[in-house]
């Protein structure tokens, strides 16, 4: 069976830097973006209205998650968002059949759940974040600190609904998680090192 390493991360916190060198110490398949341009493919769908739907999960008071018999009716806009994370799954089913890999994000971690991947959640402090954000934000953006705090919480908060909306469990609970890494003034390289490690040691 394949290796699979899934990463769930807080914006900022050099998660998908991470994943990419993972990916690259291992020999690993990556896989982050690549997911919303097999969907959009897939689905005929433009890939910017693929990322729309998926970063604004409607609300609703159950959980969807793959494998249900029976759905309540629902309206189109929970029909639409509900088929495309089917074909995401289903794609993130494929590239775990396909090769060991790296998979950033997602939900990635539970949609392979049977497979016990390792399963990897990257935190920082808010400092830490907003710096990270800062070096990698357009030039023509100026934001201040706590402007672009704002903007990194609510791309967090978006995660953390998708996240339960699919799973019914809570983003970045470390008990759904084989490990947790604070990245707060560390070397991304230095932490890949070590979770290379400890990767391999787990066999």
């Amino acid at each position: 069976m394949n290796k699979i390493i899934t990463i769930g991360r807080e914006l900022g916190s050099g998660g998908r830097e991470l994943g990419k060198r993972l990916a690259e110490m291992l020999g690993f398949a990556y896989y982050d973006s690549e997911i919303i341009s097999g969907i959009a493919h897939k689905t005929e769908l433009a890939e910017s209205y693929v990322k729309k739907i998926l970063e604004n999960t409607p609300t609703v008071n159950f959980p969807i998650t793959i494998g249900h018999s029976f759905y309540p009716h629902v309206g189109a806009d929970l029909q639409q968002t509900t088929s495309i994370y089917v074909e995401q799954s289903n794609i993130i089913t494929e590239m775990a059949d396909k090769s060991s890999c790296v998979i950033v994000g997602r939900c990635a971690d539970y949609i392979l759940r049977d497979r016990n991947p390792f399963k990897i959640f990257v935190f920082a402090s808010p400092q830490s974040r907003i710096e990270r954000c800062r070096q990698k934000a357009p030039k023509d953006e100026h934001l201040t600190d706590k402007q672009l705090w704002k903007k990194i919480k609510k791309v967090d908060k978006s995660r953390a609904k998708y996240y339960m909306f699919y799973t019914g469990r809570k983003w970045g609970d470390k008990m759904n998680y084989d490990i947790c890494v604070n990245t707060t003034n560390a070397s991304i390289k230095t932490v890949a090192e070590a979770l290379v490690k400890m990767f391999r040691d787990r066999d």
